[in-house]
């Protein structure tokens, strides 16, 4: 059995709002979502899967910062990477 809602479009009447405000509510359009969706504003780069030896004690460390951040622990090593080949590298 399929549950299927359907949202009722309801008039909203502003009845304590400042005349000008009421009067620019009232004349006012419906503009269309102009915005990206959020995945859209993220530009990722080509990456290729590598497998990597790191200490216990940086993976532990990347692991706390991860946790008190919310941004995955391989993320920010992969972050720290690029930045420092960003820095040195040949111009």
């Amino acid at each position: 059995m399929k549950n299927t809602l359907k949202k009722k479009e309801k008039k909203i009447e502003y009845k304590n709002a400042p005349k000008e405000i009421a009067d620019a509510i009232q004349v006012s359009e419906v503009v269309q979502d102009f915005l990206p969706k959020p995945e859209d504003l993220v530009f990722k780069k080509e990456t290729v899967k590598v497998t990597i030896n790191l200490s216990k004690d940086s993976v532990d460390f990347f692991k706390q910062k991860s946790k008190k951040t919310g941004v995955p622990y391989q993320t920010m090593i992969n972050s720290l990477v690029d930045k420092y080949v960003d820095h040195f590298k040949e111009s």
